[in-house]
C-alpha cells in the first residue's frame, strides 16, 4: 500500500506563526492581557475610537468600520453612549449631509486625557531602556509593519516651508490662538490675553541673537503655523506659542517647528529647552515626546475658564 504523500508546508503558514508569535509576546508586554484595568472608565475598543476621533482632523462613522473593521451596529451604540455623555458630537459634512464628521467635546478630551497618559505609562519604560539608534529601528519596523499591512500608498501631501517671523505675523498668531483654543477645548478670552501679552513681549524684548520665531506657510503662501524659542537663561530655552491650524495638520507642520526650534538652541550653545503646556493638548504633547522631550512636573490649575492639569517639559541638549 502506497505511503499517503506528506503534506507540504507552505511559507506562509510558518510566517503566519511567526506573526501569532510576535502579537503574542507585544500584547503581553504591552499589558492588553490585563483586561480592562489600563482603560478604565472605557473598554478596549471605545479607547481607540476615541482616540481616531481625537487624532484625525476628520473622521466619520463610515471611516472607523471601514478601517477597523467594527461592526456598524455596534459601533452606532457605542458613539449614541459618547454622546449621551457629553463626550462626542456629530456635525453635517458641508459635501455630503448625510454624513456625519465626529469630534470630541470639551468634556471628551478631558475624559481621554488619561488614557493618553496610560498608555505612556505603559510603554515609555519598554523603550527608555533601549539606546537611541535601538528606538529608532524599533519604531522604523513599525512604521513598516503599518505602511505593508494598510495596503496603502502614503498620498502627496501639500508642501510647507518655515520662515523667520516679520509684520503682522504676531498679531496672526494671537487671532489663531484665540480662535483655536475657545472652538476646540472651550478656553475663554484670558487665554488669548495670555497669547497677546507673549507676542507684545517677543517683539518688544526680542534678541536675535538668542531668539527666533518661525512662521511656517503653505505652498499657497498661507500661514499654518508658529512658535517662539525664547531666551529663559545663559544656558536654558523656552519653547513658546506652538499652534498649527486643523488645516496643516498631518503635515508634518509642528514637528517640524520644534525641531528648528531644537536645531536653533543647539547651534547657540544653549544645554536645555523647557515648555509649559496642559494635558488635554495631545496632539502637542506627542510631537514633545516623539521629539525627546521628558514630562518632569505637572499639576492642576484654574485657568482660561477650565480646570486643567499644567505639565513642564524638558529636552537636554
Amino acid at each position: 500500500m502506497p505511503k499517503p504523500a506528506a503534506r507540504k508546508t507552505s511559507p506562509v503558514s510558518g510566517q503566519v506563526e511567526r506573526m501569532r508569535r510576535f502579537n503574542r509576546f507585544y500584547t503581553h508586554k504591552i499589558g492588553l492581557l490585563e483586561g480592562g484595568k489600563l482603560y478604565d472608565p472605557f473598554s478596549l475598543t471605545e479607547t481607540r475610537v476615541l482616540y481616531e476621533i481625537a487624532h484625525r482632523d476628520r473622521v466619520t462613522a463610515s471611516d472607523l468600520v471601514r478601517d477597523f473593521g467594527i461592526d456598524a451596529g455596534y459601533l452606532s451604540r457605542m458613539l449614541r453612549g459618547f454622546g449621551k455623555q457629553g463626550l462626542v458630537v456629530r456635525k453635517a459634512a458641508k459635501e455630503d449631509a448625510r454624513q456625519s464628521i465626529l469630534s470630541l467635546t470639551v468634556a471628551g478630551r478631558k475624559a481621554f486625557a488619561p488614557q493618553e497618559d496610560v498608555s505612556r505609562r505603559v510603554l515609555s519604560p519598554l523603550i527608555e531602556r533601549l539606546p537611541a539608534t535601538d528606538r529608532a529601528r524599533l519604531v522604523e519596523a513599525m512604521d513598516t509593519i503599518t505602511q505593508l499591512l494598510s495596503g496603502e500608498t502614503p498620498a502627496v501631501k501639500a508642501g510647507f516651508t518655515l520662515r523667520p517671523h516679520r509684520p503682522g505675523d504676531i498679531g496672526w498668531m494671537v487671532q489663531k490662538h484665540g480662535e483655536l483654543y475657545t472652538a476646540e477645548y472651550g478656553w475663554d478670552s484670558t487665554f488669548e490675553a495670555l497669547a497677546a501679552e507673549v507676542g507684545m513681549q517677543f517683539l518688544r524684548d526680542f534678541d536675535p541673537k538668542w531668539e527666533n520665531a518661525w512662521i511656517a506657510e503653505l505652498d499657497s503662501g498661507e500661514r499654518v503655523g508658529c512658535v517662539f524659542l525664547i531666551r529663559k537663561s545663559t544656558t536654558v530655552a523656552k519653547l513658546r506659542v506652538l499652534i498649527v491650524d486643523p488645516k496643516a495638520r498631518g503635515l508634518g507642520v509642528g514637528k517640524a517647528l520644534v525641531n528648528a526650534c531644537i536645531d536653533f538652541a543647539r547651534a547657540k550653545g544653549y544645554r536645555k529647552i523647557t515648555l509649559w503646556t496642559n494635558s488635554v493638548l495631545l496632539a502637542a504633547r506627542g510631537i514633545y515626546e516623539k521629539t525627546g522631550f521628558k514630562l518632569v512636573h505637572s499639576e492642576t490649575h484654574q485657568s482660561f475658564g477650565q480646570t486643567l492639569v499644567g505639565e513642564t517639559w524638558e529636552l537636554r541638549l
